[in-house]
């Protein structure tokens, strides 16, 4: 996999058009509304509603625009039957043992545009995803990272 490309995952893409359709059918239509119905209140420069409302609209569009690039680009990466699940690779669940500090944690390797949606969300080209990328049950890992090297143990992997 390249670090251009726009990977996600099947959960991940649902998100990105449900907040679009939400955006177009739900949110603008209502916030329009508001903005006419500001605008019809005579003076505009000190009309609170309909400054924020313009503000608030081109947010959206930002938004909506973005959405749609993103969906257009993505490329969904559905799990395969034939993968080889005992190995770490792009969707999987991933429990981790942190020797440093002795605690357990669960990421999930997801696209670029998923990591914020859910905790423990890590992108596939982060340097964890990179080093974790392959391996298996049972190996150790070292991952260098600002303030040194981590080094965690692989307990388990789902899909």
């Amino acid at each position: 996999m390249t670090t251009n490309q726009n990977y996600i995952t099947p959960e991940g893409f649902k998100r990105l058009q449900d907040e679009l359709n939400h955006l177009i059918r739900k949110e603008r239509p209502e916030l329009v509304k508001v903005i006419s119905w500001a605008a019809g209140n005579g003076d505009r420069s000190e009309n609170g509603d309909y400054i924020y409302g313009k503000k608030r609209l081109r947010q959206i569009d930002s938004r909506i625009k973005y959405l749609l690039t993103t969906i257009e680009d993505a490329n969904i990466i559905y799990p395969n039957e034939n993968l080889d699940k005992t190995k770490i690779f792009f969707g999987a669940h991933v429990k981790l043992f942190d020797e440093d500090i002795g605690k357990e944690l669960l990421v999930r390797i997801v696209g670029a545009d998923e990591i914020s949606h859910e905790p423990g969300f890590i992108s596939w080209n982060s340097p964890l995803a990179r080093v974790l990328s392959g391996k298996s049950v049972d190996e150790v890992i070292q991952v260098d990272v600002p303030t040194g090297t981590k080094t965690y143990s692989i307990l388990g992997i789902d899909y």
